[in-house]
C-alpha cells in the first residue's frame, strides 16, 4: 500500500499539539491500519512513532436551495490519524509551515 498518507493536517490545534506533545496529524487511506500508518510515517520521516491513534469521519449531506430547485450533495468521508513521536524528536515539514 504505496499511498498511506494523503496529506498533513495543518490547523490550530495540531500546531499547538505538535508544539506541546510531539504529536502530528494526518489524513489517511481509509483501508490503512495503525501499522502500516505506524511505517509509513517512520519510512517518510525517519523518525520513531511511539503510538497511532485513527478517527474515521463520514461524509456529511449538504443542501442548497436555487431557482432550479433543491440540490442535495456530500462532503467527502476521511481518515484521520494522530502521530505520536518519541521525546526530543520532530518532522522539519511543520516547523517550515
Amino acid at each position: 500500500m504505496n499511498n498511506v498518507l494523503i496529506k498533513p493536517l495543518i490547523t490550530e490545534k495540531m500546531t499547538n499539539l505538535s508544539a506541546e506533545k510531539s504529536q502530528y496529524g494526518f489524513i489517511v487511506n481509509p483501508k490503512a491500519n495503525k501499522i502500516d500508518i505506524k511505517r509509513a510515517v517512520e519510512k517518510k520521516f525517519n523518525v520513531h512513532v511511539e503510538s497511532v491513534r485513527t478517527m474515521n469521519y463520514s461524509g456529511k449531506t449538504k443542501t442548497q436551495f436555487r431557482k432550479s430547485g433543491r440540490f442535495v450533495g456530500r462532503t467527502a468521508s476521511f481518515k484521520k490519524a494522530i502521530v505520536t513521536l518519541k521525546k526530543g524528536e520532530t518532522i522539519e515539514f511543520f516547523e517550515q509551515a
